[in-house]
């Protein structure tokens, strides 16, 4: 037992490591990231693994395949950038803004089913309250999509009078493409902030605070995510409303990736809360001693 504790703040070591890394845009080390969800494996296994035993490790198995992934380039190889959306194609591609937003969330947003699966409860008020926490993140999607369908339409009429398509950054799209492709853009960040807090509230009730924590920052994650997907798309006037774009703090040539950074140690923060959460509450209760004979 003396190693879990080792093993957890190794785990955070190099989980700020690897932020580092994305904010330089020059990795400290490479495996930075993956380590840190390695040691945090090894810590759930050492601190004891909590019921049922298959979860956590479950849960954790994507987020290392996906650090692997997306593992940054060695130095001299091409880009640092640690993952790349989109495509040379001139077309608009309505799936573009799915893509990238489920490239950034599906690890987690598996792993955050598998913790539902096994600490499901009963109870409408339960989902409730997890939908109306997730309110200011569906609020701001529908800010979002609202003021980028606006811009569409009105960029569609000023043009029409000279020609039938609109071109922007040389990606030409017609006004009925905008509508499904927001739609796809945003499902994957909002899947991933209710069932990050609908796991929250079942975290809660069991008594595991600090995994609800964690499972409540996933939700955060949510809206850079969301972002990241509606940029994909390359619409029109699309940052007029963006809060946490990557450019949302203005990169500068000493700290070239703040909002990627911040990201990062978000995600970073939420796993070791929740598996800490997880593996450090409701320990075994102390057993009752026997009555004394006679």
């Amino acid at each position: 037992m003396r190693r879990a504790p080792l093993l957890l703040i190794l785990a955070a070591v190099s989980a700020v490591a690897h932020v580092v890394g994305v904010l330089m845009a020059a990795p400290l080390w490479r495996g930075a990231e993956v380590l840190s969800l390695a040691l945090l494996l090894g810590y759930a296994v050492a601190a004891g693994l909590p019921a049922p035993r298959w979860a956590v490790p479950a849960a954790l198995v994507p987020l290392i395949v996906d650090a692997v992934r997306t593992m940054p380039a060695e130095p001299g190889a091409g880009d640092f950038g640690w993952t790349v959306y989109g495509s040379g194609d001139s077309g608009f591609d309505v799936t573009a803004g799915f893509d990238a937003a489920f490239a950034g969330n599906w690890a987690a947003l598996v792993a955050v089913a598998v913790l539902l699966v096994a600490y499901r409860g009963r109870g409408r008020r339960r989902l409730i309250v997890a939908v109306v926490a997730a309110a200011p993140v569906v609020g701001y999607a529908a800010v979002r999509a609202a003021d980028i369908g606006v811009a569409a339409g009105n960029r569609v009429v000023e043009t029409r009078t000279r020609t039938t398509l609109t071109r922007v950054g040389g990606s030409g799209y017609d006004q009925t493409d905008v509508v499904p492709a927001l739609v796809l853009a945003l499902l994957p960040p909002l899947a991933l902030a209710l069932a990050a807090l609908v796991l929250a509230v079942l975290l809660a009730g069991r008594g595991r605070r600090l995994a609800a924590t964690g499972a409540a920052l996933l939700a955060v994650l949510a809206l850079p995510l969301l972002d990241a997907g509606i940029e994909a798309l390359r619409l029109p006037d699309s940052a007029d409303t963006a809060l946490f774009a990557w450019y949302a703090i203005t990169p500068t040539r000493m700290l070239p990736q703040p909002v990627p950074a911040l990201t990062a140690a978000v995600e970073l923060a939420a796993y070791l809360l929740l598996v800490a959460g997880l593996t450090g509450a409701q320990r075994a209760a102390p057993a009752v001693p026997a009555p004394a004979a006679g």
